[in-house]
């Protein structure tokens, strides 16, 4: 259990642009609550032992107040508009920053699993029942354990309509890089204009199927997937060594004729992997219809590119072609990996991606566009459920996730703590930096034992 010690209301050092901000088509699609992220930084490891926690937080508020400068809309408040639309008030209300100690070691937090009691204690703790104009775009709290010298965990809270999880990082970074008393080059700081990335303004002359935005499969002789969604779930992480990774890439690569011209990467081997695996677990009918729904990162699949330091969500959401669960265990991994790849090249197009914002523009309301992120007890028949048969699959594998240096030296642990309660699988790298990757695993628990025997046979 952690207790809140000290609660900081920080705002930009500097006079910052108020009124509204342009919001685009992909900053509403997602879901409208927070992304949170744990960074856990152990004692043994730190660059100065001697840091006081407390002048680390004065620190962390100094830099923030500094940082918030440049990213001033994360100090602004959302609020609801025609047909479940989001729009942003640049108000300067300010982010929160919270100092925390916690009753428990280190150790016995375990290895942090996603979506834990423990692990969400590491977090700030946001009322979504209040009005949705009174809720912080952007909180952290700074938590040190009991009994273990300095080390600490930092959680941080980033509102999903002002950033995607590359902008989060980069954010993150650039913040711990101010902390620490570096400065931000010009290339760091943010570009803030979201107008380069909305839908046209007049409607497109070709449209395209986008079955990214369709119902998604279900279990075979159902209606719904409400019975799916009651299914209990937990989280589960497994670390693939540089051998293992290499060694799905080989078994995706071997007598496949596209991947001789470019071999398919660890993502799309590990993602295939992945799928076959739940397909395997799951013991459906060959004949069940399943798919895979992923996003890309867009920046630089549009005409002209986004600038690389773009702000905001510039993610393109896909799916793969409806397979069937027998092709997917039979076939080589080579045929899922197909699958994978052709899902996120459909969104690697400039008018695939635009006319995806136009369609999403279009819509009178967002409840089917908006991805949904249901708690466990919350159950709705019309969301698009990518759990049973279906499964989502995330990489972070190119994000720079253990940069975020504060002066304590760099991350030991790093993970999302709040991840669908559905079945999802993310691969990211480690913290060691040696070729291994972690995959964060949420799927469903009667199927769970059978999903790990068959993914460690590799």
């Amino acid at each position: 259990m952690a207790s809140i010690i000290a609660s900081y209301v920080v705002t930009p050092k500097e006079e910052t642009p108020k009124g509204l901000f342009c919001l685009s088509e992909s900053d509403q699609m997602w879901r409208w609550s927070h992304s949170t992220t744990l960074y856990v930084y152990n004692d043994n490891n730190n660059v100065n032992v001697n840091v006081n926690v407390n002048e680390l937080v004065q620190r962390m508020r100094d830099s923030l107040s500094q940082i918030l400068v440049h990213y001033y809309p994360l100090c602004g408040r959302l609020s609801w508009t025609q047909g479940g639309r989001l729009k942003m008030d640049c108000n300067a209300k300010g982010a929160i920053l919270l100092q925390a100690e916690s009753k428990k070691t280190m150790a016995e937090y375990g290895d942090f699993s996603p979506n834990d009691d423990a692990t969400k204690d590491l977090i700030p703790k946001i009322d979504y029942s209040q009005p949705i104009e009174d809720i912080p775009l952007l909180l952290a709290q700074v938590t040190k354990f009991h009994g273990d010298g300095n080390a600490i965990a930092i959680g941080t809270a980033i509102s999903h309509p002002m950033s995607d999880g590359v902008s989060s990082i980069h954010f993150i970074n650039s913040w711990a890089k101010l902390t620490r008393g570096d400065a931000l080059g010009p290339h760091e700081l943010p570009f803030l204009d979201r107008m380069v990335f909305t839908a046209s303004s007049l409607p497109a002359l070709r449209r395209f199927d986008h079955p990214e935005f369709k119902p998604p499969p279900l279990v075979l002789g159902r209606t719904d997937n409400i019975e799916e969604q009651k299914k209990k779930t937990r989280a589960a992480m497994f670390k693939l060594a540089a051998e293992q990774v290499q060694k799905l890439k080989q078994k995706a690569n071997i007598d496949d004729s596209e991947s001789k011209e470019r071999p398919y990467s660890r993502f799309e081997a590990i993602g295939a992997h992945i799928w076959r695996c739940a397909c395997m677990a799951r013991e459906h009918d060959k004949n069940q219809p399943t798919l895979v729904k992923t996003v890309v990162d867009v920046r630089n699949k549009v005409n002209p590119p986004l600038p690389k330091n773009y702000f905001g969500n510039a993610l393109g959401s896909t799916v793969t072609s409806t397979c069937c669960v027998g092709d997917i265990i039979s076939e080589p991994l080579s045929y899922g990996a197909k699958r994978i790849r052709e899902a996120v090249e459909r969104v690697s197009n400039d008018e695939y991606i635009r006319s995806q914002l136009d369609f999403v523009a279009q819509q009178e309301g967002m409840d089917k566009i908006r991805t949904q992120f249901l708690e466990k007890g919350e159950y709705r028949a019309n969301v698009s459920f990518y759990g049973n048969p279906n499964i989502m699959l995330g990489s972070w594998t190119r994000m720079p996730i253990y940069e975020a240096d504060f002066g304590w030296g760099k991350p030991d642990y790093f993970s999302p703590t709040a991840v669908s309660p559905f079945d999802i699988g993310i691969v990211a790298p480690s913290p060691e930096g040696d070729g291994s990757v972690v995959v964060l695993l949420c799927f469903q628990i009667q199927h769970m034992q059978s999903f790990i025997k068959h993914f460690w046979d590799i």
